[in-house]
Parts: C-alpha cells; structure tokens; sequence
C-alpha cells in the first residue's frame, strides 16, 4: 500500500477530483489568467494547501501584493514543501515550483522579492486550497 494516498492516480482520476481549471494548472503544467485566481487578492490568515493533496505550503504571514495578479509570497512554510525545477518552455529559463508531495505544478519562483528571502513564489490560484486559521 503506497505511503502518498495520491500516488497511482491516473490522469483521470485527477481529473475526476480537480475542476478543469485545477487539472490543467497542476496537473499539466497550465496557468491561469493574471488577477482571475480566486487567491491573488486573497487576505484572510491561514495556510495555503496543495489543491491535489492537502500538503500545507505556504502561510499567510508571508503573501504579499507583488502585482503580479497572482498569490506572491516571499516564504514557504516549510523547506521540504516544494522542489524546484528547471522550466525552459515558451523560449525562456524559469524555476518553476511543484509540490514536494505529490509533484502539482504550482508556479514559478523568482529572484526579485522582498526581504527577508529576496524570493518571489508566483503561484496559481488554480493549485492551491486555503485553511482559515481557527
């Protein structure tokens, strides 16, 4: 029995439980038009999740409005949360971010962010699921 319950799943068990939108951002790499995601103006405290596995990402203390029209933040939660991987699609080198657990395609990283990490997470509306601090 595999230790990652979303290990194994098809694509169309992806499909099944993601909304268009989600599947082709996370799963197939897609993104999502600038200040449409439900998340780039998004203010409330809480964790932002992996919208495939729940794995908690990034924390609300460090989104910031980067206006860039997508969730920005300078920090992830945790260092084992995301990779990052080398990204040379559309004619240029980019450090796109997935989810360390289950590989969602989430956004891409760039070296123009605020203190204290100089780091800007450019991520997806689409890959991710919010949890309300209680």
């Amino acid at each position: 029995m595999p230790t990652n319950p979303d290990e194994g799943k098809t694509n169309e068990d992806w499909k099944k439980s993601l909304d268009d939108i989600q599947y082709q951002v996370a799963r197939c790499g897609g993104t999502e038009p600038a200040f449409t995601g439900k998340y780039w103006d998004h203010k409330a405290d809480g964790s932002y999740l992996c919208v495939c596995c729940k794995a908690p990402l990034f924390g609300s203390p460090a989104k910031y409005d980067s206006g860039s029209g997508w969730p920005s933040f300078y920090d992830i939660i945790d260092k084992n949360a995301v990779k990052i991987n080398r990204d040379q699609s559309h004619g240029m080198t980019r450090e796109e971010v997935v989810c360390a657990a289950c590989d969602a395609h989430l956004g891409h990283v760039f070296p123009d962010g605020p203190p204290p990490t100089g780091l800007r997470y450019c991520i997806n509306s689409a890959s991710l699921d919010f949890e309300g601090k209680t």
